[in-house]
């Protein structure tokens, strides 16, 4: 089972393009739809107001046959483990947009040995890093607006999500790891 933790601008766009893996696919997020996040997130007026988690998963079941088990809770200390099973837990997908969250999916990743490929967006839209636990560190956060506010990124989210998309296909067909920095027009592997 591949997890996506984050169904905002990256985790969205990134289940869209993870449609056709022949892994299960869990998504867990707490947060609701609102009419900004229709603009640079995968997400439709249908959805307003429902679970982020629970309205990709009705899109993607309505729009292409795709289910997806849903987590419509906050990640915290009380229930990553119960969340991020190592037993259940093929993949972990850090789409999430603060430190605390990826702290602690980074350090219940590399307690319990369980893949972990984490994307940042910047505030601006014009870097991504997609990054493996292993080397992984989470930025410290900005005071920066929102990236998904507004649709003016939205090729960039999508971009990136495919550049994450492609190295999740990568790692699950040869168990290779590629971490990458992609800025508008360039991907460097570092």
């Amino acid at each position: 089972m591949i997890t996506i933790v984050g169904a905002g601008a990256l985790g969205s766009h990134v289940a869209l393009f993870l449609r056709n893996t022949d892994h299960a696919i869990r998504l867990v997020d707490f947060d609701k739809v609102e009419m900004k996040n229709t603009h640079a997130q995968f997400h439709t007026r249908m959805g307003l107001r429902k679970n982020k988690g629970q309205a990709l998963s009705q899109a993607m079941l309505g729009m292409f046959g795709r289910m997806i088990e849903v987590v419509p809770h906050r990640l915290s200390r009380d229930n990553v483990a119960g969340i991020l099973r190592p037993q259940n837990t093929d993949l972990v997908l850090d789409c999430t947009d603060n430190a605390k969250t990826r702290y602690l999916i980074l350090d219940h990743c590399t307690d319990n040995d369980i893949p972990c490929l984490h994307g940042c967006l910047s505030a601006d839209g014009t870097f991504a890093r997609v990054v493996w636990n292993e080397v992984f560190q989470p930025d410290a956060e900005g005071d920066e607006k929102a990236t998904c506010e507004g649709g003016e990124h939205l090729p960039f989210f999508a971009y990136a999500a495919a550049a994450m998309t492609l190295e999740v296909q990568r790692f699950l067909d040869t168990g290779k790891k590629r971490s990458m920095h992609v800025s508008v027009g360039n991907t460097m592997v570092v």
